[in-house]
Order: structure tokens, then C-alpha cells, then sequence
């Protein structure tokens, strides 16, 4: 099992990003406690990606936190990201395993217990369970599951689970009562006036 601290995710937007960019925003946000750095960019290429990719690992080089793409897994080889998350619709995680090798962090997006229960913690390192509550930064997201759905499927994880889904600092503690390992969040850090600070609200 690779050690990953899952306590503060952050999940890059390139539109709530606009005011620091996305650069920025993740320099800010690590300033701030932000453990895990999530690039995720529906509309860019894989060469857009890159780009701005690149230029992720150079901020964080050397703060011990890793970068992670999402989705494009072109991508995240050519950055030489330290990790791939997937959701359930992408390619098969036994595929995805096989073609960045054992090394690379791969995570994986689950909404339900049934989905839960088929994760194999040989090839899946982490998992993201949500939503927790609605969100607009993702609008075709699943029902929301709540803080007694987000336990009930924690609590069948084989491996380490950071919540997902209109998250804010409020909620640290009662998602961290339901057994989760952190928060990913988004809008809460991203695109935020002051997005050092905001991450700090999530430190206690």
C-alpha cells in the first residue's frame, strides 16, 4: 500500500481557478495543508493537460505532495504525474494498472456499496466516495448519499477513502466521524478569494 495523506484533496476546476489559475490555486492551497493536488479538466486535450501539468510538478517539486489527473491517462504518463483516478465509466482500473505500472497512485471515483465491494485493493490505492452532497461543479453527478450513505460505504473499503461532494470546512469532522480519511473538495479551495486560508479552515 503506498503512504498517501488523504486529509486535504484538492480538485482543480479551470473555471472557479480563473482568478489565480490553476498554477497558482495549487500553490496556494498547499501553503494552506492541501495533502493531495487533483488536475481535472474535462474540455482540455491531452496536450493542454500536459501543459499545465508540468507545470504542477514544478510548484509542487520538493512539498511532498503528489499530483494527480484525472481520467486522461495519456496525460498523466507524460506529465510523469504520481497519479491516475478514474471513474466507474472510465477504462477498466485492471487496464489502467497495467498500463502505468505499479508504481503510479491509481484511484478510483465509487457511489454505491455494490461498486464498493468489487474494488481490489491490488490495483486500487484509494478510493472517492460521494457524493456526499450535491454540488455544481459536477452537475451529472449520482444522488447525493449523505453522511450515513458516505459511512455505510467507508466502512467497506479495502483501502483508504477521501469523501467527495459539496464539502466544506464544516464538515471535516462529521465526515471524518463517518470514517473517511479526508476531504476532496473543490469549490471550497478553488476559486475561493484566498484559497491559502480556505484550505487552512480544513486543518483541525
Amino acid at each position: 500500500m503506498k503512504q498517501l495523506d488523504l486529509s486535504l484533496y484538492v480538485v482543480l476546476d479551470p473555471v472557479l481557478c480563473r482568478a489565480h489559475s490553476m498554477v497558482e490555486t495549487a500553490r496556494l492551497a498547499v501553503a494552506g495543508g492541501a495533502t493531495v493536488i487533483q488536475l481535472r479538466d474535462k474540455d482540455a486535450s491531452t496536450e493542454a493537460l500536459v501543459e499545465v501539468g508540468q507545470e504542477l510538478k514544478y510548484v509542487l517539486e520538493g512539498t511532498g505532495v503528489p499530483l494527480i489527473v484525472n481520467d486522461d491517462m495519456e496525460a498523466a504518463i507524460a506529465i510523469g504525474a504520481d497519479g491516475l483516478h478514474l471513474g466507474q465509466d472510465d477504462m477498466p482500473v485492471s487496464d489502467a494498472r497495467w498500463m502505468i505500472g505499479a508504481e503510479m497512485i491509481l484511484g478510483l471515483s465509487v457511489e454505491t456499496e455494490e461498486a464498493m465491494r468489487a474494488v481490489d485493493s491490488s490495483i486500487v490505492d484509494y478510493v472517492g466516495v460521494g457524493p456526499v452532497f450535491g454540488t455544481p461543479t459536477k452537475p451529472d453527478h449520482k444522488p447525493p448519499i449523505g453522511l450515513d450513505g458516505l459511512a455505510r460505504i467507508v466502512a467497506l473499503s479495502p483501502v483508504p477513502t477521501v469523501a467527495i461532494g459539496g464539502l466544506k470546512a464544516e464538515h471535516v469532522a462529521p465526515v471524518r466521524a463517518a470514517g473517511a480519511d479526508g476531504l476532496a473538495v473543490v469549490s471550497a479551495v478553488c476559486g475561493q478569494r484566498d484559497p491559502e486560508g480556505a484550505a487552512r479552515l480544513f486543518m483541525v
